[in-house]
């Protein structure tokens, strides 16, 4: 196997690893955090946040795949940056996401 593909095969398991993320919000009971050592806030329906939080983890592995495209190129080209940059966005997006719609959806008043 050469390194392009090596590369591309470790970028799609940091993918599968927001998948299984995904599946672990859809199977749980109390409501998921999203930002790492911080308690979740009150929340008034803790299955369709989850559900929603399931959308978000799902969304953000199928971007890091699309992401991790450029990589079958090799690991030298310029293209690489989309990647690079193209991740530092995703995770941005996502963090946007969650405190524009998701938070303020499901926050409890």
């Amino acid at each position: 196997m050469n390194e392009p593909a090596i590369a591309f095969c470790i970028w799609a398991t940091v993918s599968g690893v927001f998948w299984v993320l995904a599946i672990w919000c859809l199977a749980a009971k109390q409501a998921v955090g999203f930002w790492a050592n911080a308690e979740v806030f009150e929340v008034n329906d803790p299955k369709r946040y989850n559900r929603a939080m399931a959308k978000l983890f799902f969304a953000m592995g199928v971007g890091m795949l699309v992401l991790g495209l450029p990589l079958l190129a090799g690991q030298n080209g310029a293209v690489i940056l989309l990647s690079v940059l193209g991740t530092a966005l995703l995770s941005i997006a996502s963090m946007v996401v969650y405190v524009t719609v998701i938070e303020r959806k499901y926050r409890k008043r």
